[in-house]
């Protein structure tokens, strides 16, 4: 319901924002503003999504929980396509979007709202070593026997041969 109304609601806002700008500035200097915030918006977004991969890299290098900078990347991904979208209101919120501590404060709102049953980082793999940390069930008995090439000393076997030799 949340999402009709979003698509029933931001083209109205924005249409009536278009209306009132373009009547008391004019039509060129309303288009020119929805072209200035697009270049405006996409250089911010660039610079501020640099910034976020580098915290979410860090926050993998160091074994922290990456949800935060993963929402911050997410909220600076959603700013650039409302900058993006022509239109007032979506540049207003786009360039909120691009405000740390709007995105810390979306992101701590979101975060209450939100139920987490499962988190783990990694494969779940348990790495043991030296001779005590093994079990009479970590040994695999088998045979083997050892099978010599039937190849000419010094020729190279077929395998190792390319398309072009022969």
């Amino acid at each position: 319901m949340y999402l009709f109304l979003a698509f029933l609601l931001v083209p109205i806002i924005e249409i009536a924002l278009f209306i009132q700008v373009g009547g008391l500035i004019g039509l060129w200097p309303t288009l020119a503003i929805v072209v200035l915030t697009a270049v405006l918006g996409t250089l911010l977004v660039r610079t501020q999504g640099r910034m976020a991969l580098a915290n979410l890299q860090r926050s993998f290098a160091e074994l922290d929980d990456p949800t935060e900078p993963l929402a911050h990347g997410a909220m600076i991904l959603l700013s650039g396509v409302l900058l993006l979208t022509p239109g007032f209101f979506t540049d207003a919120v786009g360039f909120a979007l691009l405000v740390p501590g709007i995105r810390v404060a979306v992101f701590r709102y979101l975060k209450s709202k939100a139920t987490i049953t499962h988190f783990q980082m990694g494969t779940g793999a348990q790495f043991r070593s030296g001779p005590e940390s093994f079990s009479q069930d970590d040994v695999i008995d088998g045979e083997f026997t050892e099978v010599r090439p039937r190849k000419e000393p010094g020729k190279p076997s077929k395998w190792v041969e390319g398309p072009h030799q022969h």
